[in-house]
């Protein structure tokens, strides 16, 4: 018996995200306007209904209120890719760390460019936070979903975390997505959390 794929588009302040799941299991997110946007497949069930937590969650991180997503998903790779991406889970919230690092803490300290190979694969963007790895000089590295996303979103973070510890931010939760000055831009100040790449 063939498994329904169900689908939806959430409007959020980093542009439409396409939401794919296979019952409660969210299997895809991808941002619709970066450079690679996720082509939605015939056969595939437009329904909001299977995607009610997976919204309520998102719009709480937007809106500042959820810095742990705590939704069933089911990600699709090789070994090695899934190796990555649960490495990526256990990221805490505004964390960020270069490539290297992350292929350190997997234990396969000189995998760094299949690291960031797989980071690239990731299918549930966002939710599996593939944008909290950067380049090892702190600059913004590649990034599926552009890189004023990836900006945006540790800013979001960044701005969070600043709150939750009485510091103020210029960062309203209304701020819409802006295009970067340049590409391969660094945020002021930001660095990884511990070794290079």
């Amino acid at each position: 018996m063939r498994t329904t794929t169900y689908y939806t588009i959430m409007h959020s302040p980093i542009d439409d995200l396409l939401l794919v799941s296979e019952g409660d299991m969210l299997t895809g997110l991808a941002m619709q306007q970066s450079p690679k946007p996720r082509a939605i497949e015939a056969g595939w069930k437009q329904d909001a209904g299977p995607f009610r937590e997976v919204l309520r969650q998102l719009e709480a991180y937007f809106e500042r209120e959820l810095t742990e997503f705590t939704l069933p998903i089911e990600l699709r790779g090789t070994e090695f890719q899934k190796v990555v991406w649960d490495g990526l889970r256990r990221l805490r919230f505004g964390e960020r760390i270069s490539y290297g690092e992350l292929a350190r803490r997997i234990g396969r300290p000189s995998a760094s460019r299949a690291v960031g190979m797989a980071n690239g694969r990731n299918p549930i963007g966002l939710i599996v936070p593939c944008h909290r790895v950067i380049g090892s000089s702190g600059t913004l590295t590649g990034y599926g979903g552009g890189l004023e996303r990836k900006q945006w979103l540790l800013e979001h973070e960044a701005s969070v975390l600043a709150h939750e510890n009485g510091v103020d931010v210029r960062f309203p939760t209304d701020a819409r997505l802006k295009p970067l000055s340049a590409s391969g831009a660094s945020l002021p100040g930001l660095r990884p959390s511990r070794g290079g790449s």
